[in-house]
C-alpha cells in the first residue's frame, strides 16, 4: 500500500498503440491497478486494468495485441478542483478504486487511488499557523486566554486546526506565539503528544498576520500553507496546495463568498431618468479565508522583525510580476473573531 502512494501517477501512462504485454508491464511497475492510455500531450484515451487484460486474452488476443482495441474509451474521470469527499463517495458507487484527474482539455493531470484518498501519505509541506494576537474582540474570553486556546467542544480552537491537518497527512508544524504564548507552548510542546513535529515562532511585538515569518531560521523547501490560528473550516489544506502548484502560482490566498443584501429598494438611475428598480438587491463579493499557500521564495520580500499584513505580502510579490491567485472555497468557514462567532463554532462542533 506505501509503494502505491510514493509513486508518481504518471508511470500508469502509456501510449495509444502500446502492446498488451506492455500494458502487463506498465501495471507491473507502477503497482497502480490502472494503465491511462494516452495520445500525444497525455490526453486520454482510455484505461485498462488487470481484469480488462484477462478478459481480453480469454477472446482471442495476444500479447502482442494492440491496446487500442481493448481499452475502455469512455472511462469515468474527474476533473481537478472537485473535492476528496466526492472523490470517495464516486469510487464507492461506481465500485472503482482508481480515478483519472483530466483538465478540460482531456488531459491527464493526475490521479486519485483508493487507498490514498482514504489514507493519505505524510507531505513534505509545512504548516505555519499564526496564533499571536490578541482577540481583543473576544474580552473577557481572551484576556486570559490567548485566541486560539479557547475551548471548542472539549478541546482548544488550535487542536482542532492541527488534527485535521494532520488528518490529511501534515507532520510539521510551526505556531507563531505572542499574546499568552506560553500557554500554547505548555499544551502543545513538541507536538508528539499529538502526533506530529511543532516548532515556535515567538514575536517580540505583534507583527501582523504575515510578519513573523520574517522570523523563519530555516525556510522550508516545499510550499508554505498559512492558516490564521482562529480560522475553522472544512477545506482540506493539501486541495489548496495541490491547486497552487497546478497553476503555478507564486501565492495562493483561499477566499469564501460572501453575500449582503441591502435592506432598502434600489432605484438605478441616468442623470435624473429612472432606469429600473432593485428590491433589496443582494450584492456578492469575495472575502480573504484566512487560508494561504506561499512559495519559499516570496518569504524575502518581508524584512526581519518588521509588522506586514498578509494582503500586504501579496502586494509585494505581485509587484514583483509573481503570480498571486485565489482558491474560492465552497465548504463551511468560520472565523472565530466575536463573541458570537465563538457561540457558533461551539454549536456546530457539537453537532
Amino acid at each position: 500500500m506505501q509503494k502505491v502512494q510514493t509513486q508518481s501517477w504518471s508511470s500508469a501512462l502509456l501510449p495509444l498503440g502500446s502492446k498488451i504485454s506492455q500494458a502487463i508491464m506498465n501495471l507491473e511497475k507502477s503497482c497502480m491497478q490502472i494503465v491511462l492510455v494516452v495520445s500525444e500531450g497525455n490526453k486520454l484515451e482510455g484505461t485498462l486494468t488487470d481484469g480488462d487484460i484477462r478478459r481480453a486474452l480469454l477472446k482471442g488476443f495476444n500479447l502482442e495485441s494492440d491496446v487500442n482495441d481493448i481499452i475502455s474509451r469512455e472511462p469515468l474521470v474527474v476533473p481537478p478542483e472537485i473535492s476528496k469527499d466526492f472523490v470517495l463517495q464516486l469510487m464507492k458507487v461506481n465500485k472503482v478504486q482508481q480515478l483519472p484527474i483530466v483538465n478540460p482539455k482531456g488531459v491527464v493531470i493526475g490521479l486519485h487511488l483508493w487507498d490514498h484518498v482514504l489514507n493519505p501519505a505524510t507531505i513534505p509541506n509545512t504548516m505555519i499557523i499564526m496564533a499571536g494576537g490578541k482577540g481583543t474582540r473576544l474580552y473577557p474570553h481572551t484576556e486570559n486566554c490567548p485566541k486560539p486556546m479557547l475551548d471548542i467542544s472539549g478541546k482548544p480552537l488550535l487542536e482542532h486546526i492541527i488534527a485535521k491537518a494532520a488528518k490529511e497527512g501534515f507532520q510539521d508544524f510551526i505556531i507563531s506565539l505572542y499574546h499568552l504564548g506560553h500557554m500554547i507552548t505548555e499544551y502543545f510542546g513538541d507536538g508528539r503528544r499529538f502526533g506530529v513535529n511543532i516548532n515556535y515562532l515567538e514575536e517580540e511585538a505583534p507583527l501582523g498576520t504575515a510578519g513573523s515569518l520574517s522570523l523563519l531560521s530555516n525556510v522550508p523547501k516545499d510550499p508554505v500553507v498559512v492558516t490564521n490560528g482562529d480560522v475553522l473550516t472544512d477545506v482540506r489544506y493539501k486541495e489548496i496546495v495541490d491547486y497552487h502548484s497546478r497553476h503555478e502560482a507564486a501565492a495562493t490566498m483561499a477566499v469564501q463568498k460572501y453575500e449582503m443584501q441591502n435592506q432598502f429598494g434600489v432605484v438605478r438611475i441616468r442623470g435624473l431618468d429612472i432606469e429600473a428598480f432593485d428590491e433589496k438587491p443582494i450584492y456578492q463579493s469575495y472575502i480573504n479565508a484566512g487560508v494561504y499557500v506561499l512559495e519559499p521564495d516570496t518569504l524575502k520580500f518581508l524584512k526581519n522583525k518588521q509588522y506586514c499584513d498578509m494582503p500586504d505580502l501579496f502586494k509585494k510579490i505581485k509587484m514583483r510580476s509573481r503570480r498571486t491567485i485565489v482558491y474560492p472555497m465552497h465548504e463551511p468557514w468560520l472565523d472565530v473573531g466575536r463573541p458570537r462567532d465563538l457561540s457558533d463554532a461551539r454549536k456546530l462542533r457539537n453537532e
